[in-house]
């Protein structure tokens, strides 16, 4: 650990600036602020381009910011929490929102809760994935691979077969297939020897994906 001189005599720790901006209290609330910035982008963006409305106000995007960051914390317990805490806070900062815009009543109050334990189940999840990508090591990569490009591809089957938004399905297959591509391509290149499961398996749990939306999650919000 090095240290360095100030103009006033005093040092500091280079090492010491590290771990304070890995705390896991600095990561947590930058998760937390981060979550409540995209929930409120989502209704803000409500109505303004079909592309950009699509951008924010979908699963697969809401829940692939938890794989990017748990890809930047080093820790991967840390990174499953933040996951979480990003989903709630995503929540959260949407159903804020909307209920400082006047579109939100109680009848509402059963969906965000479906949301809610949504994300707390998908938050995690990504954020493992995208931390054992990056830092993992052994077969379990590639499984966390398929299981980011998972999202998108589950999305563009449900956004086709469930709601016939055959245009919107299109875009989000062929980035789905794009990112499974990426992510096999980065195992590969970090010489992992199972690679390849993650191209194999992104579509099976993508299929998943759409079952778990169908028969689950729309299921729910359909009773509210």
């Amino acid at each position: 650990m090095t240290t360095a001189t100030t103009s006033h005599g005093d040092t500091t720790s280079h090492g010491d600036t590290t771990s304070r901006r890995d705390a896991p209290v600095t990561v947590l609330a930058a998760s937390a602020a981060f979550g409540l910035l995209l929930g409120w982008a989502t209704y803000a963006l409500h109505g303004t381009t079909p592309l950009l409305e699509r951008a924010t106000n979908s699963v697969s995007t809401w829940i692939l910011w938890t794989a990017a960051a748990g890809a930047l914390i080093r820790g991967r317990s840390l990174a499953a929490w933040c996951g979480a805490l990003m989903m709630l806070a995503t929540c959260g900062g949407y159903y804020a929102a909307s209920t400082l815009g006047g579109d939100f009543g109680a009848g509402g109050l059963g969906t965000a809760a479906v949301w809610s334990v949504a994300g707390l189940a998908g938050g995690p999840l990504l954020g493992w994935a995208g931390w054992t990508v990056r830092r993992g090591r052994g077969g379990v990569r590639a499984v966390a691979g398929a299981a980011i490009a998972m999202v998108v591809l589950g999305e563009g089957l449900w956004m086709g077969l469930a709601l016939r938004y055959w245009t919107e399905a299109a875009v989000f297959l062929t980035a789905g297939v794009l990112l499974t591509a990426f992510l096999t391509f980065r195992l590969a290149r970090s010489r992992e020897p199972r690679f390849w499961w993650c191209a194999v398996l992104a579509p099976v749990f993508a299929v998943a994906f759409y079952c778990a939306e169908k028969l689950i999650l729309d299921s729910l919000i359909g009773t509210f």
